[in-house]
């Protein structure tokens, strides 16, 4: 169990806004990569519906930037072929 000191800590630096831009996508191991996609993934709907101007340039820039990272990272990524469509 952490001690108040911890749980003060913690929800101070959740609270904290995070930097312009997040880590540059080129800087975050795999898994925090992957946690910050499904993040923006996860949140897409509500900030086309509810964000403003600004916050949804930064959404698509932020997440164009963490795709195409995946996508160097792993060119070769496992395609499923349920999910191709007839040429």
């Amino acid at each position: 169990m952490r001690d108040y000191d911890e749980v003060v800590e913690v929800v101070y630096a959740w609270q904290q806004p995070e930097p312009a831009g997040g880590v540059p996508a080129r800087d975050l191991p795999d898994e925090d990569l992957l946690r910050e996609l499904a993040a923006l993934h996860r949140t897409r709907h509500d900030t086309l519906r509810h964000g403003s101007d600004q916050s949804l340039a930064h959404h698509t820039e932020r997440l164009a930037e963490l795709e195409s990272d995946y996508l160097r990272r792993h060119p070769t990524r496992e395609i499923d072929p349920a999910r191709l469509r007839p040429t």
